[in-house]
């Protein structure tokens, strides 16, 4: 009987740490699933199309530009804000030079603050939706296309926000997906 508790309980700790440990390994994608449904910290939506709805109210858009230590790239944007209209669909560009002597594939995070304006915050089109290679000396032009939803006016948390600062961080890529010799490139038809 002793004997049979003792089994019951190695068997209900193993499956508790086996748990936690499955918990641990799930948490970052549950937490980045969370983050790009609700817009916590900062995380921009992702969206096919402007709403239509473009509203004559502009807010400031300042764009911000980072590489990690480990990536030999120059990265900044070209310019350095816009002012956009809500609803309005806009586009902006970065520029990143590989300054190293071999051939380099990177990849971008993002974040936009305040926090509070990741929900209403759309990317339409972005250079950090896929790796971006850049052979010794390469220089490429980046665009990502962007609207701030009109709804944003409407949340007391978010509607004083006059400045919205969208930011990127490149990191290297350890092991490049398929590499393809196709860049991002802006659509012809995008009007600023």
């Amino acid at each position: 009987m002793k004997q049979q508790r003792n089994v019951r309980v190695v068997v209900l700790s193993a499956a508790t740490v086996a748990g936690m440990i499955g918990l641990t390994y799930a948490s970052v994608p549950l937490y980045r699933l969370f983050c790009q449904v609700t817009g916590y910290g900062g995380t921009v939506q992702r969206a096919d199309a402007a709403p239509g709805q473009v509203l004559d109210k502009t807010v400031s858009v300042r764009f911000d530009a980072n590489t990690s230590g480990k990536l030999d790239w120059a990265f900044h944007p070209v310019q350095s804000a816009v002012k956009v209209k809500f609803g309005e669909q806009s586009m902006a560009y970065y520029e990143a030079i590989n300054q190293s002597g071999r051939t380099v594939t990177g990849t971008a995070v993002f974040n936009v603050s305040p926090p509070q304006a990741g929900a209403y915050f759309n990317k339409i089109e972005c250079f950090c939706f896929t790796e971006q290679a850049l052979k010794p000396g390469e220089k490429i032009e980046m665009p990502v296309m962007f609207f701030v939803d009109p709804d944003m006016l409407k949340d007391p948390d978010a509607a004083g926000i006059d400045e919205i600062t969208l930011s990127y961080t490149f990191y290297p890529v350890d092991k490049p997906k398929a590499v393809t010799e196709a860049k991002t490139e802006a659509p012809a038809s995008v009007a600023n």
